[in-house]
């Protein structure tokens, strides 16, 4: 834990979690890194359903009320994180229309950005659904592999795909690039 004139930052690397599905605590302001937040079912399948990028406030779900966590959120890479005190955070947002509205924004992006998962998910062919996210993955994520970030399981479940579907595809364009 970092300090700097009063702000707290929080490092957590790759695999730590931040917070955990069904407990309640603060905001969360993601200044660098990757987290994935996860859903954990009763039958003790974990399945990965979004992931936050730099610049997020989370969780969404508790931007204008507080509400317990909907996932878990586990570092991708190293992540540097403010916690926000939601007295100070509610209490704003009750008294300021400009943060209403940049939170607004906020949602907003996250929208279009979800609208974007869910085309990745309505795409026919199973190699169309790799090729969207790969290209979401490159937008909102940037220059790296997703296979450096994401495991095989992880890639499948954003595109609904079994994991050895997506080892399959993998290796095509693994050998298409090698063909070209």
């Amino acid at each position: 834990m970092n300090t700097k004139s009063g702000v707290i930052t929080l490092i957590i690397h790759k695999g730590e979690v931040l917070f955990r599905q069904g407990e309640s605590g603060p905001l969360y302001h993601l200044k660098s890194g990757l987290l994935k937040i996860c859903r954990l079912h009763e039958d003790g399948t974990q399945i990965l359903v979004n992931i936050i990028t730099p610049d997020e406030i989370i969780p969404h779900h508790s931007l204008i009320a507080p509400n317990i966590y909907h996932g878990t959120a586990i570092a991708l890479v190293t992540c540097e994180i403010e916690p926000i005190n939601n007295e100070d955070w509610y209490r704003s947002i009750a008294q300021d229309a400009k943060l209403c509205q940049e939170i607004a924004l906020r949602l907003q992006d996250k929208l279009r950005m979800m609208q974007q998962r869910i085309d990745q998910l309505t795409e026919v062919t199973p190699m169309n659904r790799l090729i969207k996210l790969q290209k979401w993955f490159q937008q909102y994520i940037g220059p790296s592999n997703i296979r450096e970030i994401l495991t095989q399981e992880e890639i499948g479940q954003l595109i609904g795909l079994r994991r050895e579907t997506v080892n399959r595809l993998l290796r095509e364009q693994a050998s298409s690039t090698l063909d070209n």
